[in-house]
């Protein structure tokens, strides 16, 4: 068997962490378990920064060793159930077992030591929580896809979308302009691009919208007299 450590994390640093130690000391005393370490990080609602985690999770926690990652929430994983999903499969790959005091069901403990029987169970009961997760991740991207449609339809109705929406790469009739003046020679298709704000492949794919409409394209092929000036 190999090593138990507890991580928590507090969500402001005016809040105490006593709570989630007292679970945790509680559960292990209860359960004949000796924590090897513990790990807490203070954060701010502005950042997710958890550098005691990292070190838990890097530099401590070692793969293939049957350690054990004790914690009082799930979400103390991550902040997205998608977050929380990609831990747990890390964690399930590196053989390391998740401990949930809030979720009973991976508190299991069995009789038999580390047998190939034990260990199934266990697995099966980290890939039962992992589809859970899986689906709960499906569904709050699906949510957020739903709300962000919603959003644009409302803003569509209200007349709002052409503020937010993508901006075009350029007004056809401001193209039109600077182009022509690329013609006349008066400036250059480096300068015209600038002036309009679009890269130089943009304003060719433009330029070759007007060449076509204006017939200044022969047999699919530039009029080579017209375009002297243009690059």
């Amino acid at each position: 068997m190999g090593n138990t450590y507890f991580y928590h994390r507090v969500s402001s640093k005016g809040q105490k962490e006593d709570r989630g130690l007292i679970e945790a000391q509680e559960f292990c005393e209860k359960n004949g378990i000796k924590l090897a370490g513990t790990y807490v990080d203070k954060i701010t609602g502005k950042t997710f920064d958890r550098p005691r985690y990292t070190v838990l999770k890097e530099d401590v926690l070692r793969d293939d060793n049957d350690d054990v990652l004790l914690i009082t929430e799930i979400d103390r994983l991550g902040r997205t159930k998608s977050q929380i999903l990609e831990e747990l499969r890390e964690y399930k790959l590196r053989k390391i077992r998740v401990m949930v005091l809030e979720l009973p069901t991976t508190l299991v403990q069995l009789d038999g030591g580390d047998s190939l029987l034990n260990k199934l169970i266990l697995e099966t009961i980290q890939d039962l929580i992992i589809q859970i997760y899986s689906c709960l991740s499906e569904a709050e991207v699906e949510k957020k896809t739903l709300r962000q449609r919603q959003g644009i339809e409302a803003m569509k109705l209200r007349g709002d979308w052409d503020k937010y929406g993508r901006p075009k790469k350029a007004e056809w009739n401001d193209f039109v302009a600077v182009y022509e003046r690329v013609l006349k020679k008066e400036i250059m298709a480096v300068e015209a691009a600038k002036e309009i704000k679009v890269s130089m492949p943009t304003f060719y794919r433009y330029k070759k919208k007007y060449d076509t409409e204006k017939g200044l394209l022969k047999d699919g092929k530039e009029n080579i007299e017209n375009l002297a000036c243009t690059s």
